[in-house]
């Protein structure tokens, strides 16, 4: 389906921006003490979309308090535990290997889905899953013993995010670009003043302050803003898979910033993970289900089946964001759990 594949493009290229954060991040610890540093990526976010966010203010006046708690729980999880937790474990190990340590997160936010969301898993999905899972191993092994703590600070913030990712996928009356602002915006507030006050880190030098907040605004903000307009198409499981090479986008970069060595296994990973990608394109789940009466706001076409409202200016394949209802209706017609098909089976 054409809106899966564009939905797959941006989770992809959100992969990409967010895998440069490692590598970056790795360095701008040796001047930036973890807690602030995760403050200042959070408010580089914010301040990269808040032109797009404050474009967007009229739909604020309809978020609902289902919203505001999935958004609380993407700021509490995905903007504050995470990132600290994430870069705490940084400052203990090789970057490569925190890189690759994060497609934990992949599995922490199938589970989650699966578990707590319900969201239908179907057989390439799994395949899929399974797949990443093994390139992780692979990647993983061997294990070193001594950054044993690092690699639990890492899996404790790929949990957070597994629970951000799902959050985030829900969030219906916000645009991605007004959620990773209110995320970027609290959570970077609350971290840098952690950071400063609290624990006492100097406030950086203006060389790496700015190259903090720069890095924020490409690999947080923009990654955010793709990742989840990619999620709320297909779901938290198959845009977080899809996701899951951002580590090796951030070995890479490590590779050629930092000198780490290149390994065999982690080529052949990455073309494990590929196959993954591909797999999940190939999926097509299809069945008799019924929709009621539901307004939402999202990005969203008119050529889908679902967004059938007319706007004289507004061709039928072009993506645009505003309030809209849906009446009932029941049809037939392959889908993923977006934010129209999140029902059980």
């Amino acid at each position: 389906m054409r809106g899966n594949r564009t939905a797959i493009l941006q989770c992809l290229t959100a992969a990409a921006l967010f895998g440069l954060s490692t590598p970056a991040s790795k360095l701008l610890l040796g001047s930036v003490p973890p807690v602030s540093l995760a403050g200042l990526l959070y408010l580089g976010a914010a301040v990269a979309t808040f032109p797009a966010a404050a474009r967007q203010r009229g739909n604020l006046r309809r978020v609902d308090r289902r919203n505001l708690l999935w958004l609380a729980g993407a700021v509490v999880f995905g903007g504050v535990l995470g990132p600290v937790l994430l870069l705490w474990g940084l400052s203990r190990a090789p970057s490569a290997s925190v890189a690759l340590w994060l497609n934990l997160e992949t599995v922490a936010t199938g589970l989650l889905a699966w578990a707590w969301f319900k969201e239908h898993l179907g057989a390439h999905t799994l395949a899929a899953m399974a797949l990443v899972i093994g390139a992780s191993v692979l990647l993983a092994a061997p294990f070193d013993p001594q950054i044993g703590l690092a690699a639990l600070l890492v899996t404790l913030a790929c949990v957070c995010w597994g629970l951000d990712n799902n959050f985030t996928a829900l969030i219906d009356r916000l645009s991605p670009t007004q959620t990773t602002f209110a995320k970027g915006l609290v959570a970077g507030g609350i971290n840098l003043g952690l950071g400063l006050l609290l624990a006492g880190d100097p406030i950086p030098p203006p060389a790496p302050f700015a190259g903090a907040l720069a890095l924020g605004g490409l690999s947080y903000g923009a990654s955010l803003v793709l990742y989840i307009s990619g999620a709320q198409q297909v779901g938290a499981t198959r845009s977080q898979l899809i996701f899951a090479t951002a580590p090796f986008w951030g070995v890479v970069l490590s590779w050629l910033w930092l000198d780490a060595a290149i390994l065999g296994v982690q080529l052949a990973a990455l073309g494990v993970m590929l196959v993954a990608v591909w797999l999940l394109n190939t999926e097509r789940h299809a069945h008799v289900h019924t929709h009621g009466r539901l307004t939402h706001t999202h990005a969203h076409r008119h050529d889908d089946g679902h967004h059938d409202h007319d706007h004289a200016d507004v061709p039928a394949g072009a993506r645009h964001t505003h309030e809209h209802t849906h009446e009932p209706v029941t049809h037939t017609h392959p889908h993923a759990p977006d934010l129209h098909h999140r029902h059980e089976h």
